[in-house]
């Protein structure tokens, strides 16, 4: 007869033990919110449709502008114009999107700090914003090359100074979209007022000559105008960040603090 013995070498078997888990990084997150902002359907159609505005605004203009008036300039500044009104958009759906689609639960179950995902998610905003610039000068090359190529200006000079306006003009565009997308978290509701408050603001403020005064420094399309241009004075860079606070940081604020403290179900 034969006695089993046991090695006494094995360990004794105990809880099993998990490597440490690490915390995905910001850039990471970043990374994470981009693919979201373009893999919807809805995402994917808009950026299609800012490029064909974008691209559209430059042909008519190869047909209608003067040939003068053909500079690489005058094809740059319009082609901002429709990917200013339709980006923020994206930047809306990035935010909304969570909670219609009820992803919040999954998001925020993965990163737990509610206060790193919307960082991220501004952070990709501004990066959609930055890369529409890019497209933009893309398609005023475009046009200023075939405007020399048939008869136009075709001229090519100007102040680099106005790329960094253009960014700014798109970056802050954008943030407000994502800011009304987290004040409200609805998308008809944050699409609707993100056109329609600016608007009746604009009118109000044409109309009723008691708020024109106000409106120089609070309506945003009046004080944004002069990045379209090469030169900003002192006075405007001071309505420009009036302006700014009231539409775009305070309800960035209000929104993140929202979400922060918003039951997810």
């Amino acid at each position: 007869m034969t006695t089993a013995t046991i090695n006494s070498t094995t360990s004794p078997a105990g809880p099993a033990t998990h490597p440490a888990l690490r915390r995905a990084g910001l850039a990471r997150l970043t990374g994470v919110e981009l693919r979201k902002l373009t893999d919807t359907r809805a995402g994917y159609w808009l950026l299609i449709v800012i490029a064909l505005a974008a691209a559209a605004i430059v042909t008519v203009q190869l047909f209608v502008m003067p040939e003068a008036d053909q500079t690489f300039v005058n094809f740059f500044v319009p082609s901002l114009l429709p990917v200013g009104i339709l980006l923020p958009v994206l930047g809306i759906l990035l935010v909304t999107g969570e909670w219609s689609q009820r992803t919040a639960m999954t998001t925020f179950a993965l990163v737990p700090q509610r206060s790193r995902v919307l960082v991220a998610k501004i952070a990709a905003a501004t990066i959609a914003a930055l890369a529409s610039v890019l497209a933009s000068l893309a398609v005023a090359a475009i046009g200023t090359a075939l405007a020399g190529a048939t008869g136009g200006a075709g001229t090519w000079s100007f102040e680099p100074v106005i790329i960094a306006y253009a960014a700014l003009f798109q970056v802050v565009n954008v943030v407000m979209g994502v800011a009304f997308g987290m004040l409200f978290l609805n998308t008809p509701l944050a699409i609707v007022l993100y056109l329609v408050l600016p608007m009746v603001w604009s009118i109000l403020g044409g109309l009723i000559s008691g708020l024109r005064r106000v409106a120089e420094w609070l309506d945003l399309s009046v004080t944004m105008m002069p990045l379209t241009t090469s030169e900003v004075t002192a006075g405007q860079w001071g309505r420009i960040a009036v302006s700014v606070l009231v539409w775009v940081l305070l309800p960035l604020a209000a929104g993140m603090v929202r979400i922060v403290r918003r039951e997810v179900s």
